[in-house]
């Protein structure tokens, strides 16, 4: 090898590591797609992110809320999309782990296929409120109320298939009673309904309840963790009724099929940058959310993991979509 390519070569080889560290660089505006209505978890954390990723990434992040069919009119959307790394979408444990399984739901693409996974972002828990009027003030009284209704008490839920609609098959399963399941495009329009008296109650994310817990919309009953919550400590825990009810939800991104590995490294990388930033970590834990980050690999044995376990869950509650 001739002495004056030795350098060149060993410049290019520093260089390697820098060059795969790289966020993407869009040329373009990015589009994030949430499949869930303004105000509700999803949307919370797509803007939370989208205010951090416009720097990283070069161009302005938008969010667009494409609403319905608990998340799927979105990601179809994607899974159609160009694979540049200009269309991303944020989307809750149901689509990838939950509703694939599930008796009774048709989606209209592939998941496995058709939506690459980029990487893990949050967890969050679900807690169980009541409007601000309800005569239900603890687990218990939940409880006393669903036995003796006779499928007349009804909870929400951003759709079938959602954490949400898990959390409240699973309580009434644990109840021995029957719950009328009332799905909604999102959390916010579910909470209006809550709040007003019209539905009995939601186990639902946290950081879409925070708001109206503050101004008296909404009353906390119990928080669906294995451990107290650092914004509400003394929240009684479900499981202190229930003995191992614990429902969460996490949070990921998602690109088309097919992406290139340069479009999905860049934004793994982006992403990863977004995830260490110090401001976005105090703006997570002021919403209720942890942090959760892995790439790729990671992510999607994640997404295998939860499949089976929210398969045996379904199968032993007896859970249909439909």
């Amino acid at each position: 090898m001739s002495k004056r390519l030795l350098p060149l070569l060993a410049a290019l080889l520093l260089a390697a590591p820098a060059f795969a560290q790289a966020p993407f660089r869009a040329e373009r505006e990015v589009r994030l797609l949430c499949g869930f209505a303004p105000g509700g978890t999803c949307d919370i954390l797509s803007r939370l992110l989208a205010d951090q990723l416009t720097p990283v990434v070069g161009q302005r992040v938008v969010v667009e809320n494409r609403t319905g069919a608990t998340g799927t009119i979105a990601a179809e959307v994607v899974a159609r999309g160009n694979p540049d790394g200009h269309l991303v979408i944020l989307v809750p444990m149901n689509l990838p782990s939950v509703m694939p399984v599930t008796p009774g739901v048709r989606i209209p693409f592939d998941v496995d296929r058709d939506i690459t996974p980029i990487a893990s972002i949050a967890n969050v828990y679900n807690m169980l409120v009541v409007g601000p009027n309800s005569s239900m003030r603890s687990v218990q009284d939940v409880l006393t109320a669903a036995r003796a209704s006779g499928a007349r008490l009804s909870y929400a839920s951003t759709g079938n298939g959602s954490s949400q609609h898990l959390a409240g098959a699973m309580f009434a399963r644990a109840a021995g009673a029957e719950m009328l399941h009332v799905p909604f495009r999102g959390g916010a329009p579910a909470i209006v309904e809550i709040a007003a008296g019209r539905v009995d109650m939601m186990f639902g994310n946290m950081p879409e309840f925070l708001g109206q817990i503050r101004d008296g919309g909404l009353r906390p009953l119990a928080y669906g963790a294995s451990r107290a919550s650092p914004l509400m400590p003394d929240l009684p825990l479900i499981s202190a009724t229930i003995p191992g009810f614990e429902v969460r939800s996490w949070f990921g991104v998602f690109g088309p099929g097919h992406m290139s590995e340069q479009a999905l490294l860049g934004w793994e990388n982006a992403l990863r940058q977004v995830s260490e930033n110090p401001e976005f970590r105090r703006r997570m834990a002021e919403n209720a959310m942890e942090i959760i980050f892995d790439g790729p690999a990671g992510f999607r044995r994640m997404i295998q993991e939860d499949r089976a376990r929210w398969a045996e869950v379904i199968r032993a509650a007896n859970i249909r979509a439909d």
